[in-house]
């Protein structure tokens, strides 16, 4: 019984090191998005100009100021321009529709109606 696990773990450990050794030949035969969890975003990102070159800027959201003024930050947050490319591609919206309704998403999440009120019942408020 131990040689067969012997036999096998070698097998495994062999066929794994001979495909890793190998990826470069095979690797473009994979489809390119394996998992929906993973979603690559376009234009490299890291930059205000991989961000409008991605698609993620309009005329109410206009990051060329900030490539023009040489703004070295990073860039807008990976995990919102995943999110607001997935609902672009997915609804068929442009860049601020798609901004909306993930900010629409995030306020549901916390609590915040679409007018910008709390949903809680206790809230009070004098104005």
């Amino acid at each position: 019984m131990a040689y067969l696990l012997y036999s096998v773990t070698f097998l495994v450990l062999v066929t794994g090191t001979i495909l890793y050794l190998t990826r470069s030949h095979w690797l473009h035969l994979l489809p390119t998005q394996l998992s929906p969890l993973y979603l690559r975003v376009p234009g490299g990102g890291g930059s205000f100009a991989g961000d409008i070159e991605a698609g993620l800027s309009s005329s109410t959201f206009d990051l060329g100021a900030n490539v023009e003024s040489g703004d070295g930050r990073a860039g807008l947050d990976d995990a919102a321009k995943a999110q607001i490319l997935a609902i672009m591609k997915k609804r068929r919206m442009r860049f601020d529709e798609a901004r909306r309704v993930y900010m629409e998403q995030r306020f549901s999440a916390h609590g915040i109606a679409a007018d910008g009120r709390p949903k809680d019942p206790k809230f009070v408020s004098f104005s």
